[in-house]
C-alpha cells in the first residue's frame, strides 16, 4: 500500500495533511525518515510512526459521527445529503451506517464497514440500550414514565419493550432522557405520540457502551480508540469480556 493512503486510513488526516507531514520529515518507516507519498509499505509488518504516533492498521474502519439536523442516515441518495457526504473521501470507501437516525434527528452514529459488529448491534434479540435526550411539547410527569415502563402501542403487533424516561425538566416544553433497547422505525416519536405528546427536538447519546463524543461538533467525526471499539466487540459477544 502506499505510504500516503496508508497514513490516511489510520487516522493521520486527509492526503493534504499527510503529505505535509512527510515533507517535515515527521514520518518514519522502520526507523528511517520517509518523505515520498507513494512510497510501498507492507501494512501489517511495517514499523509507521508519524508525528511520534505508530500507526497502527486495521482490518475494519469504526467511525464515530455527530450526525447533524438536515441529512439522511444512508449510503446514498439521489436527492438529499447523506452521512458519507460529510466524510472526506478516504473514509467514505466501504463505510456504512450502522442503524438509522431521522433525518432531523441530530447525534450519535456509527460508521464501519464491520457487517458482524453490525448485525450484533442491531439484533432484536441483543436489546442493545440506545439513550436519547429530547424536548417534547406537554407536561411529561412519571404518569408517562410508568407507561414507557410498561410498554406502548405504537401500531406494532407488540408493544414496545420496557422502557426508561427520565424528566430532566416538566413545562410547556419538556426535556427528557428515553433509553430504548429496540430500534423501530421512529420509535421515540411514536412512543410519545401514543402518550398525547410531539417531539420537537431528538439528539441520541449513546448506543450500547459507545457515548457521544461531546468535543465532536454536528457534522464532525472521529476513529474510534481500541478502548471503545472493544468494549463494542465485548458487550456483542464478540470478544470475551475480561
Amino acid at each position: 500500500m502506499r505510504l500516503d493512503r496508508f497514513l490516511c486510513e489510520t487516522g493521520f488526516g486527509t492526503r493534504s495533511q499527510v503529505k505535509a507531514f512527510l515533507k517535515k520529515g515527521l514520518v518514519t518507516v522502520n526507523g528511517e525518515t520517509a518523505k515520498k507519498p507513494e512510497q510501498k509499505i507492507k501494512e501489517t509488518e511495517d514499523a509507521v510512526f508519524c508525528n511520534g504516533k505508530r500507526a497502527v492498521y486495521a482490518v475494519f474502519v469504526y467511525l464515530m459521527l455527530h450526525k447533524p439536523a438536515g441529512v439522511v442516515s444512508a449510503t446514498e441518495d439521489r436527492r438529499e445529503r447523506t452521512v458519507l457526504d460529510l466524510l472526506d473521501t478516504e473514509d467514505r470507501r466501504k463505510v456504512f451506517p450502522v442503524g438509522r437516525l431521522d433525518k432531523d434527528t441530530e447525534g450519535l452514529l456509527l460508521l464501519t464497514d464491520d457487517g458482524e459488529l453490525a448485525h450484533r448491534l442491531l439484533s432484536p434479540k441483543k436489546h442493545v440500550d440506545k439513550v436519547y435526550f429530547a424536548e417534547v411539547e406537554g407536561q411529561i410527569t412519571e404518569a408517562h414514565a410508568d407507561r414507557f415502563q410498561e410498554g406502548l402501542d405504537i401500531g406494532e403487533k407488540e408493544l414496545t419493550l420496557p422502557a426508561e424516561l427520565e424528566i430532566l425538566k416538566s413545562g410547556a416544553v419538556s426535556e427528557v432522557r428515553v433509553t430504548i433497547r429496540e430500534g423501530k422505525f421512529h420509535q421515540v416519536k411514536r412512543m410519545f405520540e401514543a402518550v398525547g405528546c410531539r417531539v420537537v427536538y431528538l439528539k441520541r447519546l449513546s448506543m450500547g457502551t459507545l457515548t457521544l463524543d461531546e468535543k465532536l461538533a454536528a457534522g464532525a467525526y472521529r476513529n474510534l480508540t481500541e478502548e471503545e471499539i472493544t468494549k463494542l466487540k465485548q458487550l456483542t459477544g464478540l470478544l470475551p469480556v475480561r
